[in-house]
């Protein structure tokens, strides 16, 4: 380790095609943090992940995972990290016990019937041992991909949007094992699009076209957005949001169920922009609080998509 830091990349660029997919990350995720990485499809997560365990070689920056060098010691790397990739990758037609098995041969662990027991009972997998892979839910193969990935008892897990179409139930008991490992001072550095796991992350990174707009603590992302928000509730919300888009001062206004968000970085001139609209009878305005998700919305319409 270095410093107390499981990851300490600075200035981490890759490019395809001429075009830069990741530019100049520059990242610091604590021992036994949970670290959310959050950003729309295309923003280069996935490969800033990549990067970071070894898959692909940086074109330009420096940094450690684990205390090795991300450029040469990459296998040191991969032999101490657990990767959980977006898709479920484990063989459909063995059971649970027989991929693990299989996983644990790939490593080649000693004793591996014994690690192989243990991620059983870890994730709460024993009594379906023996059933087949390809007949689990989406939050079973989740479970064994994380069993799998926990077999060499890697001190960090990079898990790139591992809860991706699994209920909101197997999404909560996901996340409390997450929390588990993580008071066992395993380090998770997770990728997701949901902002209620975002809000179960100890610290956030925002990355949108490459470049890294906002890190903090999710209150400290939320803050340092600037963002000032009204909600609206009453009659025509539909023709009223139709209304303030484009108007001085209002960044975004979006729809919450039966409630509208209307958003802006100047509070006095979004304020003296809505006042005409707040006597309007029909419709109740209060102040609010911005969500994670007005913050990250604001922060990807200020980056330009790096595909123009």
């Amino acid at each position: 380790m270095s410093n107390g830091y499981a990851i300490a990349v600075e200035g981490l660029t890759k490019r395809f095609s001429g075009r830069e997919v990741v530019k100049r990350l520059t990242l610091e995720v604590r021992e036994g943090e949970i670290f959310g990485f959050l950003g729309p499809n295309g923003s280069g997560k996935t490969t800033s992940i990549r990067m970071l365990c070894g898959l692909l070689t940086p074109d330009e920056g420096r940094g450690t995972c684990l205390g090795y060098d991300v450029i040469r010691e990459t296998a040191d790397i991969k032999r101490r990290v657990g990767y959980m990739t977006q898709r479920f990758s484990l063989y459909e037609d063995l059971s649970i016990r027989e991929n693990l098995d299989f996983v644990a041969r790939m490593y080649g662990m000693r004793g591996r019937r014994t690690a192989v027991e243990n991620a059983l009972e870890r994730l709460g997998l024993a009594n379906r041992r023996e059933q087949l892979a390809g007949t689990l839910s989406g939050g079973w193969k989740q479970r064994l991909a994380l069993a799998a990935c926990m077999l060499h008892e890697p001190r960090l897990l990079l898990l790139d949007e591992p809860t991706a179409g699994v209920d909101p139930k197997a999404r909560r008991d996901f996340w409390e094992q997450i929390h588990a490992l993580a008071a066992e001072g395993i380090t998770v550095l997770v990728s997701t699009h949901y902002m209620d796991e975002a809000e179960r992350c100890h610290q956030l990174a925002y990355i949108a076209y490459g470049n890294l707009l906002a890190r903090g603590t999710p209150q400290e992302v939320l803050e340092g957005s600037g963002l000032a928000t009204w909600s609206v509730e009453g009659e025509d919300l539909y023709e009223l949001a139709a209304e303030l888009r484009g108007l001085a001062g209002i960044t975004q206004v979006v729809p919450f169920g039966n409630i509208l968000h209307v958003s802006g970085a100047d509070p006095e001139l979004l304020e003296a922009t809505i006042a005409p609209f707040r006597k309007q009878a029909q419709r109740r305005w209060t102040p609010s609080e911005a969500s994670l998700e007005d913050a990250f919305i604001h922060l990807m319409d200020s980056t330009r998509d790096n595909y123009q």
